[in-house]
């Protein structure tokens, strides 16, 4: 796995226009050289801040928006359309606005769908579609994702791997069922760290003085079941995107000397 990565930027908002931004970039080049992309997005403040700079963003139009798959680390375990859902959010914030391919849309299921109220049938049925949609180039039960976003809580968990639980245990398992999350909805659908893992590039997003001391924690050689944040690396590249209030309980020895 790749050692991380820090940028620092200004203020959030500069943090969400720089990323999205990057993320464009990343897109484009991924589509010129194998004809398509594959993004995991996030939610949270900052995962949704990102989205919104994207449909504002004047390089927009460079992606093709009807060649990129796009996935989700995690998801609230609630009805289809909840305005709670990520992927509620990611569809008013960015993709009712961008021609996108439905069937490319890949959202985590609803407890309102096939699988009821059985969050581990539900998880498995995710786990299931990123299988069949990985192919015999990629790592393991996934697809090579291109770009893979988490924003970081500050307990320092990402997507719905909570520190100490039982999800950020797994070692088999690309997608799991989570309950008694401690904060709300306690019922969620989650990415584990092997997915995580396959990722070419794993972005961990925080903005904000509540994130400082999780960044510090994650960053400093914490131990993933205590802070799932410090195990979410990429194969290439993993890459912290930070504002200056999350980064301000950073050692100076990790304060990268030159970021925007």
């Amino acid at each position: 796995m790749s050692a991380p990565q820090l940028v620092v930027h200004h203020d959030k908002e500069l943090m969400a226009q720089a990323a999205a931004a990057r993320l464009i970039t990343k897109i484009v080049d991924a589509q010129a050289s194998r004809g398509h992309a594959c993004v995991v997005l996030t939610g949270g403040r900052n995962g949704n801040g990102l989205l919104a700079a994207l449909a504002t963003a004047p390089a927009r139009d460079a992606v093709d928006w009807s060649r990129i798959d796009l996935w989700w680390g995690d998801e609230r375990f609630l009805p289809e359309g909840d305005p709670e859902r990520n992927d509620t959010q990611a569809r008013e914030a960015l993709l009712d606005s961008v021609p996108v391919d439905p069937k490319r849309v890949h959202a985590m299921p609803a407890s309102d769908g096939p699988h009821g109220a059985d969050v581990e049938a539900a998880a498995a049925a995710y786990a299931e579609e990123l299988a069949r949609a990985a192919g015999p180039e990629n790592h393991g039960a996934v697809p090579t994702f291109d770009v893979l976003m988490l924003g970081v809580g500050p307990d320092t968990h990402v997507a719905s791997l909570f520190p100490e639980l039982p999800a950020v245990r797994e070692t088999e398992r690309t997608v799991v069922g989570v309950r008694g999350a401690p904060k709300p909805p306690p019922t969620r659908i989650t990415l584990t760290l092997p997915a995580i893992r396959a990722a070419r590039e794993v972005w961990l997003l925080a903005a904000g003085e509540d994130k400082a001391r999780a960044a510090a924690i994650a960053l400093s050689g914490a131990g993933e079941i205590q802070a799932p944040a410090a195990g979410a690396r990429g194969r290439a590249r993993t890459l912290w995107l930070l504002d200056s209030a999350a980064a301000s309980e950073l050692p100076r020895a990790l304060y990268p000397p030159a970021s925007p």
